[in-house]
């Protein structure tokens, strides 16, 4: 059955479902590096959604509304991408371990990340700051494995290159 033909809440599940094997994963190896070069608008509708903070409930907002955001395209990654620009808090949703972090006594629910990579396997990807890690001293090495996952120079640097190359910003208040 594809994605248009199924429910939404069903299609949710399953994205559940299909990231929890490497939602629960721990880190082999940091993510790549991306320079502002290599910075591309490959399709002709992409959105980049920045995420600044570290409210889990306006994590799962901003997931929630980047599967309906997919769902219009039909998942369909020839047709939108999509990305996430983490820095600050936003980047404790992509540690495998925040112990020595200042979020190390956060709880975020497992089922959070899972999410996020279900929306991978349609070109979702997470772009980090590396400022972030440097300014609060944390080892790169804590952070998610996933070649979903990129590590930027800066993250609000990002947000501006990827507007200067085509990609509409989303924010979710």
């Amino acid at each position: 059955m594809t994605p248009s033909k199924m429910s939404r809440r069903g299609f949710i599940g399953a994205l559940a479902l299909s990231g929890a094997a490497l939602g629960a994963s721990r880190v082999v190896a940091a993510p790549a590096k991306l320079n502002m070069s290599e910075l591309k608008k490959d399709t002709d509708v992409a959105c980049l959604y920045h995420c600044d903070f570290g409210d889990v409930q306006r994590f799962s907002q901003m997931l929630t509304n980047m599967n309906n955001h997919l769902s219009a395209y039909e998942f369909d990654p020839m047709r939108v991408k999509l990305v996430i620009v983490a820095h600050g808090p936003g980047i404790k949703f992509f540690l495998a371990d925040r112990s020595g972090t200042p979020w190390e006594n956060d709880k975020i629910d497992e089922d959070i990340y899972k999410r996020f990579v279900g929306l991978t396997k349609f070109g979702v990807e997470g772009y980090l700051c590396e400022i972030t890690y440097k300014r609060q001293k944390i080892d790169m090495a804590k952070t998610r494995d996933g070649d979903y996952l990129k590590f930027v120079p800066s993250g609000v640097a990002t947000v501006a290159e990827l507007q200067g190359k085509g990609f509409a910003y989303l924010k979710v208040g």
